[in-house]
């Protein structure tokens, strides 16, 4: 399959993994590019820029095909010297980067004379035509469903992905609720040129986290997602559990005058990777979308990518065409 995503990337398929912190290591990032599509390794998962230079390494060791970085720009708990996260992605001759959060405007000089193509994860039409016009080669356009921050407009991929398509003059691809060969079409049918998915390449695998995870992955439906932080304007979603509960209780009760410090101890990176790597599912909030619902097994990365990609041929070719029939 070829689309303008696949084209500036050098993939084989027009389909992302998202980048997520505690889970975006070598392992994954390498299987879903060795898979044909595009691996990400999470900047900011890595404790300093130099642990990030070796991770590069690890993962240029395990394949020989395209790969990116994501660096997220959102506010944080320990200081960032996001410079020099940059800094180490282009020095280690990474060609491709998702970036997240914030304006990356101040850091693509920098990646642009590397030679190095930037896709700007946005969550909302204006966000997506600020990325173009700064220079960002792609767009990642995330809808209401996602997993982690939806932003603040609410605004599902139905009504998001065409709008983008009606605005946008860079390739760009969905991402929230995306899970298989159905989520393809549908995402190419409202005019993005591939998919981006995040929660669905937790349960592989080749994801290096807990078991427990995993399984709980399996067994969740669309209904157990929650959103914590929308008072605080720094709204994710996360999957239902004892700590998700105490926030929003927290929330509740505090109002108005809730402040990040009230509920540090349950959104800290610290206790969601107690979570993803220690298994421990009440030990903090965690990312998680809606796409839950449509996680059923866990293959291999390479399984899940074959898979997606035979389904959406099938139904272009058998359910779509049927329906053009005399």
């Amino acid at each position: 399959m070829k689309t303008r995503i696949t084209e500036l990337f050098g993939i084989e398929h027009p389909i992302i993994q998202g980048g997520m912190h505690y889970v975006g290591y070598a392992e994954l990032a390498s299987a879903v590019s060795n898979a044909g599509a595009l691996g990400i390794l999470t900047g900011l998962t890595q404790p300093t820029p130099g642990d990030l230079a070796k991770e590069i390494a690890r993962c240029r060791a395990m394949t020989d095909r395209p790969f990116g970085v994501n660096l997220t720009i959102l506010p944080s708990f320990r200081d960032v010297s996001y410079a020099e996260y940059v800094r180490v992605i282009v020095e280690s001759g990474v060609k491709i980067v998702e970036t997240a959060g914030r304006n990356p405007e101040p850091f693509l000089p920098a990646l642009k004379s590397a030679g190095i193509k930037v896709i700007h994860k946005c969550t909302s039409v204006r966000h997506a035509l600020k990325a173009e016009r700064i220079g960002c080669d792609a767009a990642s356009v995330d809808g209401f469903e996602c997993g982690g921050h939806p932003g603040e407009d609410d605004v599902p991929n139905m009504i998001l992905l065409p709008r983008a398509a009606e605005e946008l003059t860079i390739p760009f691809v969905s991402s929230g609720g995306m899970a298989d060969g159905r989520s393809l079409v549908a995402s190419l049918a409202l005019g993005a040129d591939g998919m981006n998915m995040g929660t669905r390449f937790i349960a592989t695998k080749e994801a290096p986290v807990h078991e427990n995870v995993k399984r709980r992955l399996v067994e969740a439906d669309e209904l157990q997602t929650r959103l914590v932080m929308r008072s605080l304007k720094n709204t994710e979603r996360v999957l239902n559990n004892a700590a998700t509960e105490e926030v929003l209780r927290i929330e509740r009760e505090k109002g108005d005058a809730v402040t990040i410090e009230d509920i540090r101890h349950l959104v800290a990176g610290e206790q969601g990777r107690k979570v993803l790597q220690d298994g421990d599912l009440d030990a903090g909030v965690w990312s998680c979308g809606m796409v839950a619902g449509l996680i059923h097994d866990i293959p291999t990365c390479k399984e899940l990518i074959d898979r997606i990609m035979a389904e959406a041929r099938s139904i272009i070719r058998e359910r779509l065409e049927g329906f053009l029939a005399a």
